[in-house]
């Protein structure tokens, strides 16, 4: 049923109940885990400005570490289930780089962890799962994580 599951991750606190579904899902499927990690280029961008530039230094760098260390942490959980995993790190805004992935990789699911947050928060805001999942073409299963504010 499903061969291609993608897993975007922002290695955020709460995230080990959405790995968890994910990684049960490529195991009961049978299924690659594409996991993906994306740097907002509006986060690099804003500590990239003259207003910014003492205050900037490394925050690409740091932003790539902390993405390589959730990939390789999603990596690992799938090793151990004996799941095979790809990741990959790419820029861009987070909810059009998960949209492209999944038309690019012909996803077949996509896993995707949602914390509770206050309804001024997401009016505000808004969530890049909310975003990816009206937008998709392919199904979307919402892991709801519980996170403190």
């Amino acid at each position: 049923m499903y061969d291609r599951i993608l897993f975007p991750t922002d290695g955020s606190e709460g995230v080990d109940r959405a790995i968890d579904h994910a990684v049960d899902a490529a195991e009961r499927y049978d299924a690659t885990l594409h996991v993906l990690y994306v740097v907002d280029t509006d986060v690099v961008n804003a500590y990239s400005g003259d207003e910014f530039v003492d205050g900037s230094e490394g925050a690409e760098e740091t932003l790539e570490e902390r993405g390589r260390e959730a990939l390789d942490e999603v990596a690992s959980h799938a090793a151990d289930a004996g799941v095979d995993a790809v990741t990959e790190l790419v820029y861009g805004v987070p909810n059009e780089a998960i949209l492209e992935c999944i038309d690019d990789e012909d996803i077949d699911l996509t896993v995707m962890g949602s914390k509770t947050r206050s309804g001024d928060y997401r009016r505000m805001l808004g969530s890049v799962t909310e975003r990816v999942s009206r937008q998709s073409t392919a199904p979307v299963s919402i892991v709801k994580t519980t996170v403190s504010e």
